[in-house]
């Protein structure tokens, strides 16, 4: 009984000290808030990567080469890359005479607070550590993207693989405070204009070299304006392709409003034709007026032979005003009662036809010079389907990844960038799809082949959640509306719906028309082998 009771009292004991030291962790958390910080104006940016997001391909969010951040330090797969992490961050201090790490350290005490307010996931660092992660962190990143400001690259980082750090500098989980590069190159550099500047053009070269979309940049002074809207650099790159699409539906939708008010105040004769057109079409809908119209049709069509012109003539132009009639309905009870936006859409309308089957209805394929996916638009007229520049590498696949789990992570709003991918994904279905975008200049792929840039994007299909964003469903229902009126897309549909769906008939009528021809020839055979009995014996 003995030993029970020493158990009994050293897991009282260990009790007893976690408590202390829980009390003691938070009395100092509190009053350092209380101090020093306004976390009430601290978001937290950096997450973890959604469960479902994760199953799918793990490879993309988890680190190979190199750990950025508390999450993934000190794994051992990733010890390997610790010495030159060291070796560059070592560079980064004998570039400044006066530049110490513990300095260093001492700086960004004060910020220590600020920096796990960032983090979604629980820090089981000590302060200490987690301030020298930071600060040699930093120092590594800055030094090593330092070859898209100078223009040159490193032997050594070429050695340990270059695109494999790049990869996975841009995860999610591999991400750092974005002030404290701001914090560490200041230090650095004893200047903060001098920071910012180097940072704008370090940042602007290595999006221009991952970004999946061709980034057309702004004003180096515009980005330093924005420097505090920034959290991470994967934050950076996903602000560059998306940029504040929200603000921009909300505009369009007021501008709307308005147009509606102005009509409705000022055209009344509009209203007038519209309300006489509504009456003339019910009472031509009525029972009478039906019977009269539709008589003498109807008589006809059950016709023998005329079946597979009604048919016809009931898919080539009532599905088109059918299709209208829905999509009006639809529109209609969407807005009398919840926004399109708080409704998630259902899976058919995800669907888009393929670059193919688009190519061959005449939609041309227009590149956009902004790079930006709000570019993104379809011209009914011309029939020409603008779209961004898309840029394909070994390393696009893990950006675009980890830009989709970071859009799902940071905003309950619509996935700009998810429905994005998921229009594309539609489009792209073989590799006949990416040589038609490729010829046409809205995709430049430095891929093996095209077989491998379609598999790409059809592995892209996986998202945490379907979404509405205006204009990409409005893009989608324009691209659809324009291929399903064209005349050949209705006459190829006709043959596959009436004719080929229906090869049971035809097989039924084949056989029936052969039993009568075999019946006619052996009849014929009888009469004529009577005639001669005939002749014989008379």
């Amino acid at each position: 009984m003995l030993p029970k009771r020493q158990n009994e009292s050293s897991t009282t004991e260990q009790h007893s000290f976690d408590e202390a030291r829980w009390v003691i962790n938070v009395r100092k958390s509190l009053d350092a808030e209380l101090e020093e910080h306004d976390l009430e104006e601290v978001t937290i940016c950096i997450f973890t990567v959604p469960k479902a997001l994760m199953c799918s391909h793990r490879d993309s969010y988890t680190p190979h080469r190199v750990s950025i951040g508390p999450y993934h330090c000190l794994k051992p797969e990733l010890h390997e890359m610790e010495r030159y992490k060291l070796m560059i961050a070592r560079k980064f201090r004998n570039q400044s005479k006066s530049f110490r790490f513990h300095d260093l350290v001492e700086k960004l005490q004060s910020m220590e607070i600020k920096i796990r307010a960032c983090y979604h996931k629980y820090i089981g660092f000590n302060d200490e550590t987690l301030l020298w992660i930071m600060a040699v962190d930093s120092s590594f990143l800055i030094e090593f993207l330092k070859i898209y400001s100078f223009r040159k690259v490193e032997t050594l980082i070429n050695r340990v693989g270059h695109n494999e750090i790049l990869r996975d500098i841009m995860m999610i989980e591999n991400q750092i405070p974005f002030f404290v590069l701001r914090k560490t190159l200041e230090f650095q550099l004893e200047s903060t204009e001098s920071a910012d500047g180097l940072l704008v053009s370090v940042l602007t070269g290595l999006c221009r070299d991952l970004s999946p979309l061709v980034i057309k940049f702004d004003d180096d002074e515009i980005l330093k304006a924005h420097f505090h809207d920034y959290n991470h650099i994967l934050d950076f790159l996903y602000q560059m392709i998306v940029p504040r699409i929200e603000e921009e539906q909300e505009a369009e939708e007021e501008e709307e409003e308005e147009n509606r008010a102005g009509d409705n105040g000022g055209n009344r004769a509009v209203r007038f034709l519209q309300e006489f057109k509504l009456q003339l079409n019910r009472v031509l809908a009525s029972r009478p007026a039906d019977l009269i119209l539709r008589l003498p049709l109807r008589i006809i069509s059950n016709l023998p032979g005329f079946i597979a012109l009604k048919f016809s003539a009931d898919y080539l132009f009532t599905r088109q005003e059918n299709e209208a009639t829905t999509t009006t309905a639809g529109q209609e009870s969407s807005s009398a009662s919840i926004p399109n936006i708080e409704k998630p859409p259902l899976v058919e309308e995800l669907t888009i036809p393929s670059v193919s089957d688009l190519h061959k209805a005449g939609v041309r394929f227009k590149p956009t010079t902004n790079g930006n996916i709000s570019t993104v638009a379809f011209d009914s007229d011309s029939g020409q389907f603008h779209l961004p520049v898309i840029n394909l590498d070994i390393n696009t696949e893990t950006v675009l990844r980890n830009l989709v789990a970071y859009e799902a992570s940071n905003t309950s709003g619509p996935l700009v960038f998810t429905r994005y991918t998921e229009l594309v994904n539609g489009i792209i279905d073989s590799e006949e799809d990416v040589r038609l975008l490729r010829e046409q200049g809205v995709l430049v792929s430095r891929l093996k082949s095209d077989q491998e840039a379609a598999e790409m994007w059809n592995g892209m299909s996986k998202s945490v959640r379907l979404t509405r964003v205006g204009f990409l469903d409005k893009t989608i229902e324009d691209v659809n509306r324009y291929y399903t009126g064209r005349w050949k897309v209705k006459i190829g549909r006709f043959v596959e719906v009436y004719l080929y769906g229906s090869w049971q008939i035809f097989a039924f009528f084949a056989a029936a028309l052969l039993l009568i021809l075999l019946s006619l020839q052996v009849l014929s055979l009888v009469f004529s082998s009577l005639r001669l009995l005939r002749l014989r014996t008379g």
